[in-house]
């Protein structure tokens, strides 16, 4: 599913992000852009960020914006025998999860987005019951907090700040991911009741 969100102040010369996340692996990749790139530009990044990474795609869910609905962005993908796919107007982005950026992402968050990437990718999903990135890569990547040497007593001040940065983030990050978890989990709930029937009831099929 790929989709724009708009970014809030403090995203340095950036004021949208768009978002792209695995239909099967749910693996994610958040790219910092302008929100009046052309389709041009767009399929410049695309290819950059994402087409040297994962490869060509087969099949590209996106909303109706004008980059994606572009005779530019659909005839290369029919050049290249890709199929695109729109959702509806009120889809809900990226497949049931939705951020509230002015809640979860907001000041500098250009320089949030890797860790936030890197929390989702280590969070475990309710589909799949696995990481994102064990069902991509088969084994869990080794970060810094997994090897820290906490008994080190000679420690460089710019190193002890470095992991301050490192340890701050990934903590605001975590917590950005449990609230729109919890957000998505409570919007679902609204509007989703548990069946009335019970095992051994008569149901029409």
């Amino acid at each position: 599913m790929w989709s724009y969100l708009k970014g809030s102040q403090g995203g340095r010369s950036y004021n949208e992000f768009l978002v792209l996340v695995g239909r099967y692996r749910k693996t994610p990749m958040f790219l910092p852009c302008h929100k009046d790139d052309t389709a041009m530009e767009t399929a410049i990044m695309i290819w950059n960020k994402v087409i040297t990474h994962t490869g060509l795609l087969q099949d590209i869910i996106s909303d109706r914006g004008p980059k994606f609905t572009s005779a530019l962005w659909k005839n290369l993908h029919n050049l290249f025998g890709r199929r695109l796919s729109f959702s509806t107007a009120y889809h809900p982005k990226l497949m049931g999860l939705e951020f509230k950026v002015s809640d979860v992402i907001t000041h500098d968050w250009c320089t949030l987005i890797p860790a936030l990437e890197l929390a989702y990718k280590e969070s475990i999903r309710y589909s799949t019951v696995k990481k994102p990135e064990i069902l991509e890569k088969g084994w869990n990547t080794i970060l810094p907090y997994d090897t820290l040497k906490k008994d080190l007593v000679d420690i460089h001040p710019t190193a002890s700040s470095f992991k301050l940065m490192l340890d701050k983030s990934r903590h605001h990050s975590n917590r950005c991911m449990h609230d729109s978890f919890k957000y998505a989990k409570e919007r679902w709930d609204k509007i989703h009741k548990p069946p009335d029937f019970k095992v051994g009831d008569l149901v029409l099929v």
